[in-house]
């Protein structure tokens, strides 16, 4: 069957890797792709949010299977757009429909739904313009820090951590008035804040079963010690060693059980992945947020990791067999460390030429923001380039990818050289 890959970061060159090793995928294209990607597949230049072109791209070119990366195509209904069209029948989609990517799509949603269906979540509550000053009161009344969200997508940006409460108020006001998230933010949810460790669960559901992922741990902070401004990610690590057996059980019985069945009492039809971010408060786990695929960076630690054939799994995901199939994966353990382009997460420069990249053998380096321009690679984003490392410790498997990272260079390159310190 000919796979048509979504999106063009780390994360889909990481699906394009792992779907490459399986007899059952006959040809690979990746829309738009990257330079990592181009190794592997047919690049196709197209917009993931151009559905008239993914449309012709899938007629073109025979798609048995559209593999949906990033979550704004799927928020949009990229699902709902190919089952609606008698010329693409048949061809499966990995990736929810509209309704239920609503569940990443709109943090009030989100929220909604816990509450509904007893999910352990932090306490909130969400305003829009015409209830400011409701926001304002809400805030007085809650000790700091102060967490404000904006309700849509917001590039991952959308999130407001705030220790005093006249700059809340502030922030409140400018999300909502000014809209300084643009129409993520006419509607802002406010929650407490909960202090504790975080952590990834991934899900693959066909709607009906589900099978569990290897959990992951990423780093959203581009400083050492996690500090500094949020980015899309700078590493990850899997499995995660804080999560004992009782801990896993209290995420199974807790939020994955509720969640799948919480889908299926409100007649939420999901074939895709769930990707539930965690925080540890304490020894009881509660969920931060929904998100309706795969991660990243955590996804270049996860699908390392599955020993499993990745196209069986997604065939019977498609197909909602997905109760016959068995993930089997590696004890080992996965670490990877993003490379990014100097400034980034803030105003930063592309087009630096990467060298050292023929010097990398036997090692798994994912592209993200790369392009190939003739016989030179070059940036194309703030997040270049992932390292995998997999060893028998945290400590071995990150020696690999910071192994790797030492054999390239692109001018501005940085890296975090902490990966795991907290573990």
């Amino acid at each position: 069957m000919n796979v048509l890959i979504l999106g063009g970061g780390g994360r889909e060159h990481t699906f394009c890797w792992k779907l490459g090793q399986s007899p059952l995928c006959t040809e690979i294209f990746v829309a738009p792709g990257n330079a990592g990607t181009q190794q592997k597949s047919t690049n196709l230049p197209i917009d993931p949010m151009n559905f008239e072109a993914v449309r012709q791209a899938i007629l073109t070119h025979n798609i048995g299977m559209l593999v949906v990366g990033p979550e704004a195509p799927l928020v949009a209904g990229i699902h709902d757009f190919i089952k609606a069209d008698k010329a693409l029948e048949g061809v499966l989609v990995i990736g929810p429909e509209k309704l239920a990517a609503t569940l990443e799509g709109s943090k009030e949603f989100a929220k909604e739904f816990m509450q509904r269906h007893q999910i352990p979540t932090a306490k909130y509550a969400s305003f829009t313009a015409a209830t400011l000053e409701d926001g304002k009161t809400f805030l007085a009344a809650m000790n700091a820090p102060y967490v404000l969200k904006a309700d849509g997508l917001a590039a991952g940006k959308g999130v407001l951590i705030i220790e005093d409460l006249s700059e809340a108020q502030a922030e409140l006001e400018s999300m909502l008035v000014n809209e300084k998230f643009g129409t993520a933010s006419q509607t802002v949810v406010i929650e407490e804040f909960l202090s504790g460790i975080e952590l990834s669960a991934f899900v693959l559901t066909d709607g009906k079963a589900a099978v569990n992922l290897p959990m992951a741990k990423d780093y959203k902070r581009i400083g050492e010690g996690d500090t500094g401004l949020n980015t899309g990610g700078m590493g990850a690590v899997s499995p995660v060693p804080f999560v004992t057996p009782e801990f896993e059980k209290k995420i199974q019985d807790r939020i994955i059980t509720p969640t799948l069945e919480g889908l299926q009492k409100d007649k939420i039809p999901f074939q895709g992945f769930i990707f539930i971010g965690l925080i540890k408060v304490g020894e009881d786990p509660f969920v931060i947020e929904y998100n309706v695929r795969m991660g990243d960076p955590e996804t270049e630690v996860v699908l390392p990791r599955i020993e499993s054939d990745l196209m069986e799994l997604l065939l019977a995901t498609g197909k909602q067999t997905l109760q016959s199939q068995h993930l089997s994966f590696d004890e080992q353990v996965a670490t990877t460390v993003m490379a990014v382009s100097g400034g980034y997460p803030e105003a930063y420069e592309k087009g630096k030429e990467i060298t050292g990249l023929e010097a990398i053998e036997n090692s798994l380096l994912f592209h993200a923001g790369t392009q190939q321009e003739g016989s030179r690679v070059v940036t194309s984003g703030g997040r270049v380039l992932s390292s995998t490392g997999k060893g028998s410790t945290m400590e071995s498997a990150l020696a690999k990818s910071y192994a790797t990272l030492s054999k390239l260079d692109f001018e501005g390159m940085n890296y975090r050289k902490d990966i795991g310190f907290d573990l």
